[in-house]
């Protein structure tokens, strides 16, 4: 039988209610072990067009930044999806997929009928899906896949007695990675799930964008599944199946770039802020969870202060996480004030990962601006230096920013007040994550 509440209990009680739910979980994820937040000092001491650029990004960090290559854009499911089901259908000898999103639905049976005929042909196919972000799926898809002969792992899944265990709970793969025969690969924001299908027509239809990675840089894709693959099975695959010869398809130099809890978590970190910093002209972000620790948000305003131009695409009224949208709008007010010029995309969710330095300098992939990806998860971006490929980003970064609202400081600083509460409880508990 259902309950009405009692007419005492009005809205002003259920916010009350709210307030101190997330206040209770902020403490209690508060006191788990966390991840140490660095207080990096970075100059601003060459820009990205010059060679010191690309010889600390390859030395400091890794990958090289290595010639040869070419990188074909992709729009929303329309287009992602058939792209991909192709080159898994024409596989000859390998495939390794690995997700953050799987679930169930069309999408999700496609790809179990794609790689699953391929598995029989002969194929070895490797799929390793994060077990939390794919907590949807058809348990059918498992069976399907095994019975067919897919090698498939569920990327830390979770017993009951993982309750205790912050590295089984809090560390995941977030990275998005299709590599065919080790010489083609797809990177970028897609997952695996009805909600991608389509243009991102309406609400129920997300805007994403994922890539086609041609030339000597899908070694380093590869080497990227190999490692979350490593690490879940303790197999090594790694004969000429996997990492054949690369001959160069293009003239794009790129750098495919991962990060993870296990070492270098604070890669994908530094990679934004030294980016940032070696901005001279304009900054063009895109972003689902956008949460900027003070290190970010410092450097973004060292950009503004040198007279960069900084543009940030953040989801709007369609949001499949509100606490983060929540706890995002707590970190606007220095940036807005700043001249940071912050638009929320309208018609449906924004799920793009996108940076665009100076016209020049492009980051795509899996990484958010916010403490998960740069602190928790296993994620990978592919960065590309090429004026070309930078000005196409660009021209597509200007479509989504026509059909976004750019919201002021004014507008930011007269919220209510008890948007400015939740925003702020969203924001602590946002930062013990």
């Amino acid at each position: 039988m259902l309950t009405r509440e009692p007419a005492c209990f009005t809205s002003a009680h259920r916010l009350a209610v709210m307030a101190l739910a997330m206040f209770v979980l902020a403490f209690v994820v508060g006191c788990a072990n966390r991840p140490t937040e660095y207080a990096y000092q970075i100059e601003s001491k060459y820009a990205v067009d010059d060679p010191q650029f690309q010889r600390t990004m390859g030395s400091l960090l890794g990958p090289p930044i290595i010639p040869g290559n070419t990188v074909e854009t992709y729009l929303n499911g329309d287009e992602i999806f058939p792209a991909m089901l192709q080159a898994i259908a024409a596989a000859k000898k390998t495939i390794s997929f690995e997700t953050y999103v799987y679930w169930s639905g069309e999408v999700g049976m496609q790809f179990t009928d794609a790689l699953s005929e391929r598995a029989k042909a002969g194929v070895s196919v490797h799929v390793l899906i994060d077990a939390v972000g794919s907590t949807k799926i058809d348990k059918n898809h498992l069976k399907v896949m095994k019975d067919a002969g897919v090698e498939f792992v569920l990327y830390h899944a979770l017993k009951w007695f993982d309750v205790g265990s912050a590295k089984k709970i809090n560390n995941r793969t977030h990275r998005k990675l299709l590599v065919v025969d080790g010489a083609l690969g797809f990177t970028g924001g897609v997952g695996i799930a009805d909600v991608w299908m389509g243009h991102a027509q309406d609400p129920k239809h997300w805007r994403d964008t994922h890539y086609c990675v041609k030339g000597p840089i899908v070694g380093q894709l590869q080497s990227a599944f190999m490692d979350d693959w490593m690490e879940a099975t303790g197999e090594v695959l790694h004969d000429q199946d996997y990492f054949p010869p690369l001959a160069d398809a293009g003239s794009q130099f790129a750098q495919f770039f991962k990060s993870s809890y296990r070492g270098g978590s604070e890669s994908m970190h530094l990679m934004y802020l030294l980016s940032i910093a070696a901005a001279r002209k304009n900054i063009r972000l895109a972003t689902s969870y956008f949460v900027p620790d003070k290190l970010t948000i410092k450097t973004l305003l060292e950009a503004r202060a040198r007279g960069v131009h900084v543009q940030i695409i953040v989801p709007g009224p369609v949001m499949d996480e509100e606490i983060v949208r929540k706890a995002s709008r707590a970190h606007w007010g220095d940036l807005l004030k700043a001249g940071v010029q912050i638009y929320e995309y309208q018609p449906t969710m924004f799920h793009c990962k996108l940076m665009v330095v100076d016209d020049l300098w492009t980051s795509i992939g899996s990484s958010n601006l916010d403490n998960r990806s740069f602190r928790l998860n296993c994620e990978a971006n592919l960065n590309v230096l090429d004026a070309a490929f930078a000005a196409q980003q660009a021209q597509i970064y200007e479509v989504d920013l026509a059909r976004s609202r750019e919201i002021t400081y004014e507008q930011w600083k007269n919220r209510p007040l008890h948007e400015k509460l939740m925003e702020h409880l969203a924001s602590l508990l946002g930062s013990q994550l």
